[in-house]
């Protein structure tokens, strides 16, 4: 490494559940810079959930989020010309970011009129183990588990 690396930034926690990833998950939202959009627009998905579902939307969402976070990943290694795919354990902080990413990607996909409605929507899935994002979870441990006789080759 040529430079130290990057120290990470502490997190404001979220005016309504003072939750630190309530903040990272509408970063992750953000668009062009807009973060009252983001924020509005997880919000009213979150109030969706709650009207939806008869629960607490914020105890769906942190369900939906650790059931689409992955334990286990494929990554290239090019080894004597060849490039295999070796599974790896995911760090704790790459899991968190994963999933927020496959859960908004998958919401965009879906079929609705809004944003905040789409979002709702793979939220609710993703609780209860249906959805883009826990397929794509489930996925991705599949080729890892595909991949394992190559896990000797782990760094």
């Amino acid at each position: 490494m040529r430079k130290q690396a990057a120290k990470k930034r502490p997190l404001q926690p979220d005016p309504r559940f003072q939750d630190e990833m309530v903040t990272r998950f509408i970063n992750n939202i953000l668009r062009r810079g807009k973060k009252s959009l983001a924020s509005k627009i997880f919000y009213q998905a979150i109030d969706l959930i709650t009207q939806q579902t008869g629960e607490d939307g914020y105890e769906v969402w942190k369900r939906a989020l650790s059931n689409v976070m992955p334990a286990i990943e494929v990554r290239s290694r090019r080894i004597g010309g060849a490039t295999f795919q070796i599974p790896t354990e995911v760090r704790p902080d790459r899991k968190i970011s994963l999933s927020m990413k496959w859960l908004i990607s998958y919401a965009k996909e879906r079929h609705g009129k809004s944003m905040a409605e789409k979002l709702a929507a793979e939220i609710i899935a993703a609780s209860k183990g249906e959805g883009g994002a826990f397929k794509k979870k489930e996925d991705t441990h599949r080729m890892a588990e595909a991949n394992k006789a190559f896990s000797h080759f782990r760094i």
